[in-house]
């Protein structure tokens, strides 16, 4: 092994929201060949998801948190140099879990092949885990149709972008909540939503009133109570209610989000949990379809992009903190990502 390959990793346990500062850019030896039964991979782009805030801390899903020093999770897109593995062969695609790296080498068991002619970033996001999400949470737990309304906030992110455009693919409305009149601009401009609420301006509750008309039928909650107290009331009865994150909650250490249930019992509401890993099983179902969308122009994904390793601390604190503006994601190597 020589070195020269560069990968991010914690410098220290943050404590609480992650920061820029709590990341560090080291030095790792180039690994020379493909692992047994796996795979060498040259990182493009590197998936940043506001899951990961939380992993850091050791709070997400019972997973461990990442040692400092050690390898950080992370979904990115990446091009096989060498494989030991019958499936893969070098020039493939794939989309695997790498780390925070240029050059990795991995199981050939966590690796998905994907279709290189699409957008490779779109596989990070409408295509991938973020669009899944949507998918899973609008199509199977709410079973959106033809009519139905929803409200989804965190809408210029992927999760909530995908969400609202099945729901107008379905033949439904789709009002998003988001922050700033910029991101409010790519819901509708964009992602061609009904209309979009900005929350950071005064009374933004009343304009969701008049936006939503007669009520929503769908709740798709990305965010957290602050705005789900607000969107919940506008429910009409049988409503649903899917709560995909509570991305304003990961990095607090006070009590749990929670909400009477007094006003879901008066709604007759349906309120699902959904965690988007009991799913990937569908994750060729949802490729399948969504491939097809974004081909033909119903299915748009916008990225945020750094450039270079080194910029992936800085592009997680924007992420982290809600500045990015649609998928966050770290371009590593010169290619058409």
């Amino acid at each position: 092994m020589s070195a020269g390959n560069q990968e991010v990793v914690l410098r220290h346990s943050p404590q609480a929201r992650p920061v820029a500062a709590d990341l560090a850019l080291v030095e790792r030896p180039v690994p020379a060949a493909a692992p047994r039964d796996g795979l060498r991979v040259r990182v493009i782009a590197l998936s940043l998801d506001p899951y990961l805030g939380s992993r850091m801390r050791g709070k997400h899903m019972g997973e461990p948190a990442p040692a400092p020093g050690a390898s950080l999770p992370g979904w990115a897109v990446a091009e096989v140099l060498d494989s030991d593995h019958p499936d893969f062969a070098r020039g493939d695609y794939v989309v695997a879990e790498t780390g925070w790296t240029n050059i990795a080498a991995i199981p050939a068991s966590g690796a998905r092949k994907v279709d290189p002619t699409l957008p490779l970033t779109a596989h990070l996001g409408v295509l991938g885990m973020p669009g899944l999400s949507a998918w899973v949470g609008i199509t199977q737990l709410a079973k959106a149709k033809e009519g139905d309304v929803l409200t989804v906030d965190a809408a210029a992110g992927t999760v909530g972008g995908v969400a609202g455009q099945i729901v107008r693919a379905l033949g439904g409305r789709a009002i998003g909540i988001a922050g700033g009149p910029e991101k409010c601009a790519l819901v509708t401009q964009r992602y061609g939503f009904d209309a979009c609420i900005d929350y950071r301006t005064e009374n933004w509750a009343a304009a969701l009133k008049q936006a939503v008309g007669e009520g929503s039928t769908i709740h798709f909650e990305n965010v957290g109570l602050a705005v789900y107290e607000k969107a919940f009331p506008l429910l009409r009865l049988y409503g649903r209610v899917v709560l995909c994150g509570l991305a304003d909650h990961y990095h607090s250490d006070g009590p749990p989000a929670a909400y009477p249930l007094g006003p879901v019992m008066g709604k007759r509401a349906t309120v699902m949990g959904m965690v988007v890993y009991d799913y990937f099983n569908r994750l060729p179902e949802w490729v399948r379809l969504g491939s097809r969308w974004l081909r033909e122009g119903k299915l748009v994904q916008v990225d945020d992009i750094s450039d270079g390793l080194a910029s992936a601390p800085a592009q997680f604190e924007r992420m982290v903190r809600g500045q990015h503006l649609g998928k966050a994601l770290v371009r590593i190597g010169a290619d058409k990502a």
